[in-house]
């Protein structure tokens, strides 16, 4: 029988209830380190903020999928439709594996679920074939009649709200989420305020999601384009040597007078062109016309190879020998000019005009090419030859035919957009060009081959599916480009087995989000442009309902009943300067399904960082989402930046837009193996939102148990489900870190719930502008509120009655001693904490060698017989005696002295004992397995805890 529209209508969603954080963290890893081979990169890998499809995957169900009174049943469920159940993990351990191997799948099945994700394909990689088994189980459970996830969305859509769902995302970036909201059969709307996010995000939609037969057509229309641009510039003949070779690459540095000599320098950071082809750039003096010229030479040596690994610029200074006797070493800076001017620093550098694009004659800096190679095809089959050649006086003849060609052709394509004429706005990103060469129009960062194909390129593209692929050819092709060469890829085994071949590339311009110049760089022939463009894009055919909006988000028009954001909160990334590399190639004529865009980067408009402007804006934001959305609608905030003030900024936020927190998840995207070496763990924090519907009024001192009460009723919820899942044999489902992460979540859900706390407007309180150095009310609350929620955090192992009539500063040592175990080494982590425990001088128990980004506890050797006496809050407790006891083991004093010695220095030992043996047991797992150092040594006090853990409890009294 269907279900009723709305009969789920007050339903609570899954992922308000529950969320296998741990599975969906392996499963985003694994697809966060695919690379090229995830599904959306090869539309544009210049785009690195993406939040993995699987992740917005378990999203989207988690918030359509309702919560029963059988949360085990639910689970089961879940898992089938993310294809993480076992019987789903089988197939895709079989997809990986070979033939031969698959007898030997029961050896898979029962490692740790971690080891079989790494292992087993991907659920997006086995497709619908690992779903086939899935569906009756999801009737059964529902109530539903789907036989596939458009099917299951569309009444799981009508039984919450009537409709299909409307899904939307109004900060899209690369449209990962949009995407698989799509591919999973919602309506959805995107929108962005920067046009290249919109192009992405309308490329998955339009191209990655097209139908076979409009894939087919894309990719006639671009190679009618290939075709069309080649056969222009080989009218030119500017890329072939009139013998039957067709150049690749073309191989450019800078040149620059020193003011010693007056000669002229090509500046090579090194003078290896290829490491697999093993040539090189040797520098001839040329006396006569005081320069170099430049010989291009394979070598039989790796001497001549490593001699090579030297260039002409080194540390910041330019180095050369004409006489090969005397060397000359001038700083970069002096040629530069370098000068102070107040407080900033200038050089003498030319600022380029709107009209040129090559150096003007008298120019500090000069361009000069250097190398070509060169390709022809094989007689037989459809393979090359490849030459490294010299630069010939041909080749100088064919250079400044491209030359002439752009100069004559540059007013006319600026005017008709076909190259840029856009002016460089000035930016912490967009000042490198500017200030490191002059550059002060984007059409600056190419040279005339890079204006002459792309300028061709952009004059024939028709058809308007092209256009979002524009952005991947221009990250490969400008004076940003590196050259990078290297040899063939040895095994690190020791076999000596050669498992990839050696690579020749000019690199991306955006391999780190900066607009970094170079001493020298590759500019690709046409032909190996086009193999940019012609790349494998993923073929994924839905036919979803979508809608791009170029926009702010507080510009939504359109209601939609789950919100899932990822906010740029702190985004050291500035997409808003960057992108304005490809605008200002997009921005004139685009075709009309882009036309009505914005094509600004809109710099000011931005939300951006962490200021009042950006909490400002996110408030607009979510104000306006919240309006557009039902009563019983449902938001999903994602965000990975982790400062001190998050949880009162997002609370101001929460508060001022009229919503309410009712969870938060933890999922983690690290490897298990970089949190046991204390790396820096990367994760995404989801809250899931809804509608604050009561006007309710309370006051602080009424709020402390509620929260107690609901932090209790929560982590005791998650824990008796793990526990329920590990009784079936199961991996358990939550970490510490999830349980204090739902303890949290459980503080937000009370606060966020009062429309008025002790007489004051909470959202005239969460509006007003923060002041330096001051606290507010909300600073005030949520700290109140973590405090409530980590006092009841009771670390497994304990009861929390033993954990209650522990001192502050035992707590925070114990605690802190956990989250080193999960990979936690930031110093604000620890005074937090401190702060939430109340523990005042919490530097006494840190060891001497914490840094902002490196801090730790002292181990038990560190604190030696300090901390015995005095006034420190550790003294005089349990905790300190028994850390004096492990130091003791450690120096290999007789354990039953240690012993003798931990009752004399620990109060009221009998009734500690048990306590004393729990606290050793514990500290010896939580400092197992952490990576020491000379000075630290965790594995040492993990065995000396174990000793004294099985001492207490055996010694006899």
């Amino acid at each position: 029988m269907a279900i009723a529209p709305f009969e789920w209508k007050d339903k609570p969603a899954l992922i308000e209830h529950l969320f296998p954080v741990q599975k969906i963290s392996a499963e985003s890893f694994k697809e966060q380190m695919a690379g090229s081979g995830k599904t959306l990169t090869a539309l544009g890998s210049y785009w690195k903020g993406r939040k993995p499809l699987i992740l917005n995957k378990a999203c989207i169900l988690g918030s359509l999928l309702p919560a029963t009174e059988d949360w085990i049943k639910d689970l089961e469920i879940f898992e089938l439709l993310m294809g993480m159940a076992s019987e789903s993990m089988q197939k895709r351990l079989e997809e990986k594996l070979s033939a031969s191997k698959r007898d030997t799948i029961s050896q898979f099945l029962v490692l740790p679920y971690n080891e079989q994700v790494k292992i087993a394909k991907r659920p997006e990689e086995v497709g619908e074939h690992l779903f086939l088994h899935v569906w009756d189980r999801v009737n059964r459970h529902l109530g539903t009649s789907a036989t596939s996830f458009p099917e299951l969305i569309e009444q799981m859509g009508i039984a919450r709200f009537g409709r299909r769902p409307k899904v939307a995302d109004v900060f899209s970036g690369s449209g990962q989420i949009p995407f698989e909201a799509a591919r999973l059969g919602c309506d959805v709307y995107a929108s962005d305020i920067n046009p290249i996010a919109c192009l992405l995000t309308w490329g998955g939609f339009n191209i990655v999601g097209a139908s076979r037969e409009k894939r087919a057509e894309i990719e006639k229309a671009q190679k009618k384009l290939s075709e069309h641009v080649q056969k222009e510039i080989d009218v030119l003949g500017v890329e072939t040597d009139g013998k039957g070779w067709r150049a690749k690459v073309y191989l450019y540095c800078v040149e620059v007078k020193c003011p010693e000599t007056g000669w002229m320098v090509p500046l090579l950071p090194d003078r290896v062109i290829s490491s697999g082809y093993r040539v090189i750039a040797e520098l001839i003096p040329n006396h006569l016309d005081k320069r170099y010229d430049i010989e291009v030479r394979y070598v039989d040596s790796s001497e001549e190879i490593n001699a090579a690994q030297v260039g002409t610029i080194l540390d910041g200074n330019v180095v050369h020998s004409p006489d090969g006797v005397t060397q000359y070493r001038i700083n970069i800076k002096t040629i530069r000019g370098d000068y102070k001017e107040g407080k900033e620093t200038k050089n003498r550098l030319r600022l380029w005009e709107k009209s040129d694009f090559i150096p003007l004659p008298h120019d500090i800096f000069q361009e000069r090419l250097y190398c070509v190679q060169w390709m022809k095809q094989k007689p037989k089959g459809k393979k090359y030859d490849y030459e490294f050649r010299s630069v010939t006086y041909d080749d100088l003849e064919r250079e400044q035919k491209v030359i002439n060609y752009v100069r004559d052709h540059l007013d006319e394509w600026q005017e008709k957009g076909y190259i840029p004429d856009m002016v460089i706005e000035s930016g912490d990103k967009t000042d490198e060009p500017i200030r490191t060469r002059g550059w002060t129009h984007w059409h600056h960062l190419f040279n005339p081959r890079h204006l002459l194909y792309l300028g061709t390129i952009k004059k024939n593209i028709e058809n308007p599916f092209i256009y979002p692929l524009l952005p991947s050819i221009l990250d490969f092709s400008s004076k940003l480009s590196r050259w990078t060469t290297s040899g063939a890829r040895i095994a690190k085994d020791g076999s000596g087995k050669q498992i990839g071949g050696a690579s020749n590339n000019t690199s991306n311009v955006f391999y780190n989000q900066a607009l970094n110049t170079f001493y020298n760089w590759g500019c690709r022939s046409l032909l190996d442009l086009f193999a940019v463009l012609d790349k494998p894009i993923k073929s994924i055919p839905f036919t979803s309902n979508t809608k791009v909006g170029n926009g702010t988000a507080s510009e939504v028009q359109i209601e939609n009943d789950i919100y899932i954001t990822d906010p740029p909160y702190g985004d050291a990334v500035k997409y808003e300067e960057i992108t304005e590399f490809f605008i200002a190639w997009l921005r004139k004529n685009p075709p009309k399904e882009f036309e009505h865009w914005t094509w600004d980067s809109r710099r000011s408009l931005a939300i951006k960082g962490e200021d009042e402007g950006f909490r400002q804006g996110m408030v607009d934001a979510y104000r306006k989402m919240t309006q557009k959305m039902p009563d019983n609608g449902i938001q999903v905030l994602m965000f990975t930046h982790q400062s001190g003030a998050i949880w009162a900024d997002m609370a101001n936020i929460i508060w001022a837009s009229g919503l309410q927190v009712t969870a938060a998840w933890y999922v983690v995207t690290e490897t298990d193996s970089a949190l046991r070496q204390g790396a820096n763990v990367k994760g995404t924090i989801i809250l899931i939102l809804r509608k604050r519907h009561q006007e309710l009024e309370t006051f602080r001192d009424d709020l402390g148990w509620e929260i107690e009460e609901a932090v209790k009723e929560q982590v005791e919820s998650l824990i008796g489900l793990d526990k329920k899942v590990r009784a079936q044999g199961s991996e358990g489902l939550y970490t510490d870190v999830d349980l204090q992460m739902a303890g949290y979540a459980a503080a937000l859900k009370v606060l966020t719930a009062y429309s008025r706390i002790d007489g004051k407007d909470m959202v005239t309180e969460a509006e007003a502008p923060r002041q330096k150095g001051k606290k507010t009310f909300v600073d005030e609350l949520i700290e109140f509120a973590v405090q409530t929620a980590v006092q009841f955090l009771v670390p497994v192992g304990f009861e929390k009655g033993e954990w209650q009539k522990l001192q502050a500063v035992e707590r925070f040592y114990l605690k802190m001693v956990e989250m080193e175990h999960q990979g936690a080494k930031t110093l604000d982590n620890y005074q937090n904490f401190a702060k939430a425990f109340k523990v005042y001088h919490f530097d006494q128990l840190m060891s001497d060698s914490s840094k902002a980004n490196s801090a730790r506890l002292k181990l038990s050797t560190e604190f030696k017989s300090a901390l015995m006496s005095g006034d420190a809050e550790i003294v005089g407790t349990p905790l300190r005696a028994l850390l004096y006891a492990l130091f003791e083991l450690f120096k290999e004093v007789e354990v039953d002295d240690v012993l003798l010695h931990l009752m004399e220095n620990c109060p009221n030992y009998l009734a500690n004992k048990t306590l004393l043996a729990k606290m050793a047991a514990y500290l010896a797992e939580k400092r197992e397995g952490i990576n020491g150092a000379k000075t630290f040594k965790p594995d040492v006090e993990a065995s000396c805890a174990r000793v004294l853990a099985e001492s207490i409890r055996n010694q006899r009294l």
